[in-house]
Order: C-alpha cells, then structure tokens, then sequence
C-alpha cells in the first residue's frame, strides 16, 4: 500500500482540483465579474477547452502561451493545457511585440492565446516565429449577453481589432466541443507543467521549466503546513488579485482556493473599490497582496465605507513590507500581515507561520518540501547563525536549469555536498527562531511595483540604440512602488540631439511599461572593474547617499 508521502509525489497540479469537483461540484471555484463558475462548471470548461485543443494539433509536451491577463478563460486555459499534458507559457499581458517574439521563439510555443487587445501584438510576430495558431478572446467573453452588452454600451470593456485568419479562432467557440474526459500519460517527475520567464543577467529574459511535481510539493506544502486547520475546505472565500502568470499567485490560488473546494474571488485588475466590495460582498476571509496593494487600501479615502471584519489571514509577498505598512494594516483590520517568499526557479521557499504573531521583518521559515543555507557569497561557506549571507535554496522536486541558457545556469545553481542550489541573490539572517529575516536584495534586480526588473535586461535595451555606448539600471527607493528605475545613460561622442524621451519611448517601444525607467541621466563614463565588469552597486550606493543628504536637508 502506498504511503501519503509516496500518493503525494504521484500528483499532477490537477489531481486535487478533480477531486474537489467531485467532492463539492456545485460550490463556487470562481467569481469572475460577478459572475459564478461552480466546480463542476469550471471542470466542464477546462474539458471542452481540452478537447478543442487536441483538434486543433495541440498534443502532449506542446507549448501554449498564455498572454491574458487575469480571467476565468486564464483558468479555464491552464486547467485544460495540465489535462492534456501540454505545457503552460504564461505571460504579462503588457508585454510587447518586442518581448514576446523573443519569448516565443525560445520556449517553441506553436499556440497563444491572447486578448482581442492585445492580438496587434501577436499578428506581427506570426511571420517572424513559429506561431501556428493563435486562440483569442475578450475579458467579457464569457458573460451573460446582457451583462456584455452593458459594458459595451458605457464603455467599461475593452476590446481590440481581430483580422480574420485561417489561424486564428475565438476562445468561446472552442468551448463547444465536447469534453475531453481521457487520461493523458504523465510522469509527475519527468513531463513538464509550465514554463516561466523571469529576468535574466545577460539582457534576454530566462524560462525556467518546472515539472508538475515541483509545483504541487510547495503547493501541498501550503495548503497542509501552512494553511493546514485553518482553512474551511468547501466553504472558505480567497481573493486573487495578483496576476496569476506569477508563481506566488498561482501557487497560493491553487493551495487554498482550487485545491480545498473554495471559492475564489478572481480580479482582472487591483481597482482598490472593486476589491473593498468583493471582501465585503463576499467575506473574503483569505487575501494575498503585494506591499503597494496594501498601501493603496489604506490610503483609499473610502476604506471606512467598506464591512473588511471578515479577512482573518492576510499574505503579502514580491517585495519587502515597509513597517508602516505592517502596523497600519493591523490598527485598522485588526489581523497581520503574514510574508510569503520565493522566486520563480524555486516556487515558494518561505512562509511566516498562521496561529505565531509574524516578525515585521521576516519572511518566514522554510516549507519542509524546501531546504535553505545562508553563505558567504564568495566561499559558498555556511555563516553563523545570526550573520547575513547570501540565500541558497534547493529541493529534490525542482528542475534546476534554465531553457537553452547553459550560462546562466552555472552562474545560477552551485553544487553543495552533492546537492544543487539555487542562489536567490538576495541577502538574509536566521534569528534565534530559526526565521529568515531579509537583509538586502542583488544589485541585478530592482522591484518595482512588486515585479522583478532584471537591469541588465533593461540596459541590454537601451544599448540597442545607436547612439548608447553604455548604461547602468539602478533601483531608487520609493514608498510608493518599493522602487523606481534609474537608468544612467552615456552617448558617443557624435550623437547630436538624443535626449530622455527619446530613449523613453524606445523603450516603450520593446519593454513591458513596468521596466520602463521613470528618467534618465547622462554622465561622460560609468564605474567598472579593472577586469570591466559594470560596478552596478556603486551607483546604487551613490543614489542612497544622495537620498539620505536630501532627507537630511529637509529636517534641517
């Protein structure tokens, strides 16, 4: 008879939403624009979807990008590529022409789906890729004809222009077909589930595959360690607003909401009243938000018109937490804030712990499916508990390479006594309680609004332009967005009449509007090594000095 631990390792990231549909068919999976989506519903979905795939030529290990943003045609999207053992490329949807060709072209997705709003994008790169179809759909799309028609009449619904095309059809015509109901052969070890970009130190984004077993052991990890007697399976409500093309929002959306029979409030965008009423409307009783999410549901001059005594366990991750932030939340809610942490090679590494009071400082303890060493960054030597290092992660049910980038994995992942890590850049201390306290991040990644901006993807862009010899990406604090973008510029010697905005709007030309720098500087050189390697951290360190005499200025 098997164990749990060894029926646990044969998971695939739907086993338990299958179940849960059987369980509790007809209690709400998803409320999507005031409109409900039961288990049995969504499960129906996903089937037919699946099945009008496979017609379509979508078969096993096939990659399918996903380029919308939050939906229920996302859910419904990434249940059935699981089902029929395809593999998930999801994307912002704010991404360019420019982004997502590159994107493409690596991971070797054959099939996108995308917004009506965004298919200008996709029609350009159909020739310059391997694109052999593209599924398009509107945010509304699957709303009652009223409820659309509403919204098309106050213009509260985007929409875009879609040419038609032998390789392209709608995503609500695909759901039609009749439900795919077959199993699929897969090898929770070996098949891949998804495939994920994040920022990479070359200038060209990394996808880091990931099987169906290193997603659901921090899943599992979530919804029995951490969650554990506090969540009500089928009864519970969680609200989703972070984007779900995030490993953070996935996993937690999985680990308490489609894995436990409970309704999940999904948000298209943070619109802070359309939060505010769906916790009142719906008792939302689970959150998890990104520290400027917080900050702007406190500052919202309304928040006192709005019933939030029903959230009881709040998460925040992506970013630090100021501690003004912590203690205003829990003087005006009365609950904390508890931290969640990890990255996309490693899925979710730490958890600050329901039922203790959280540190505001800590990102938590490490889930039992993830083993952490803090070292020297040098020597790869363990510090002393107490002392900051480095933070190291691995576990034995991640993938640990990235896609068709050999040089970036032997920067990445070290090998310890026989095991491979993972070297998350950022900087960190084990107190006494064996929590993580967050020190300071890489000077490589800056966040920004709660997204990780690699600069030297950033600075890889604005070298393209013909009159750039060098640039140097840098992270300004900012209470607001965590950080803004800094980018310090040097022209050739004959460039004649290029200024910011001109390279501002190259880069929003090629760049999400997320890594776009909010201004530019230029200077004659910028500080390297003897070996000349880009110095990023001196003008990190310059532009806090330059902070902390102005803040010193103003108390004066």
């Amino acid at each position: 008879m098997n164990s749990p631990e060894s029926a646990l390792e044969k998971e695939l990231t739907f086993t338990r939403f299958d179940r849960m549909s059987e369980a509790y068919p007809d209690r709400p999976a998803v409320v999507y624009l005031g409109e409900t989506y039961s288990y049995r519903k969504l499960r129906e979905l996903s089937e037919r979807f699946a099945g009008a795939m496979l017609d379509l030529g979508v078969k096993k290990g096939d990659r399918v990008m996903i380029y919308i943003p939050n939906c229920i045609q996302w859910v419904i999207g990434f249940l059935a590529i699981q089902k029929i053992g395809a593999v998930i490329v999801p994307i912002s949807p704010i991404y360019t022409s420019y982004e997502i060709e590159y994107m493409v072209k690596d991971s070797g997705a054959q099939t996108i789906v995308c917004q009506d709003t965004n298919f200008c994008y996709v029609k350009e790169i159909f020739q310059k890729t391997g694109l052999k179809r593209g599924i398009v759909t509107n945010l509304a799309d699957l709303l009652p004809t009223w409820k659309k028609g509403l919204g098309v009449l106050f213009d509260r619904i985007p929409g875009g222009k879609v040419d038609k095309d032998d390789r392209v059809c709608s995503f609500r015509s695909l759901l039609k077909h009749p439900p795919f109901r077959e199993k699929v052969d897969l090898d929770p070890w070996k098949d891949l589930s998804y495939i994920l970009y994040t920022g990479g130190t070359t200038g060209f984004p990394k996808g880091v595959p990931g099987n169906h077993i290193g997603m659901t052991s921090y899943v599992n990890d979530v919804t029995e360690d951490v969650a554990g007697r506090y969540v009500k399976e089928g009864e519970d409500v969680y609200l989703a607003v972070n984007p779900l093309f995030h490993i953070m929002a996935l996993g937690l959306f999985m680990a308490v909401g489609l894995n436990k029979g409970n309704a999940t409030l999904l948000m298209p965008v943070p619109q802070v009243d359309a939060i505010l009423e769906c916790i009142q409307r719906y008792r939302s009783r689970w959150m998890l938000g990104v520290p400027a999410l917080y900050r702007m549901i406190l500052e919202n001059d309304r928040l006192d018109r709005y019933d939030m005594s029903s959230l009881t366990y709040c998460y925040c991750g992506g970013d630090v937490l100021p501690l003004e932030v912590f203690h205003r939340w829990r003087e005006h809610t009365g609950v904390p804030i508890h931290q969640v942490y990890g990255s996309t090679e490693a899925g979710h590494v730490t958890y600050s712990r329901i039922g203790r009071d959280p540190k505001p400082n800590t990102i938590g303890e490490p889930l039992k499916s993830r083993r952490c060493l803090v070292v020297d960054p040098d020597t790869l030597e363990p510090v002393p508990r107490g002392e900051t290092g480095e933070l190291l992660v691995t576990s034995p049910y991640t993938i640990k390479e990235y896609l068709n980038k050999p040089d970036e994995t032997s920067r990445s992942y070290v090998s310890i006594n026989g095991d491979i890590y993972y070297r998350m850049g950022d900087f960190v201390r084990q107190d006494a309680e064996g929590d993580l306290i967050y020190v300071e991040r890489s000077a490589d990644i800056i966040k920004h609004k709660a997204y990780r901006v690699s600069a030297s993807e950033v600075e890889a862009v604005l070298q393209d332009h013909p009159t750039v010899i060098g640039a140097c990406v840098v992270g300004v604090p900012d209470a607001r967005v965590g950080e803004r973008i800094k980018a310090i510029v040097v022209l050739k010697e004959d460039a004649r009449g290029v200024g910011g905005a001109e390279l501002l709007k190259w880069c929003r030309e090629r760049l999400a509007s997320y890594k776009v720098p909010s201004y530019i500087e230029f200077r004659d050189m910028l500080p390297k090594s003897k070996v000349g390697k880009l110095l990023r951290r001196e003008i990190r360190d310059e532009e806090s000095r330059k902070m902390a005499k102005g803040k010193q200025g103003e108390t004066s």
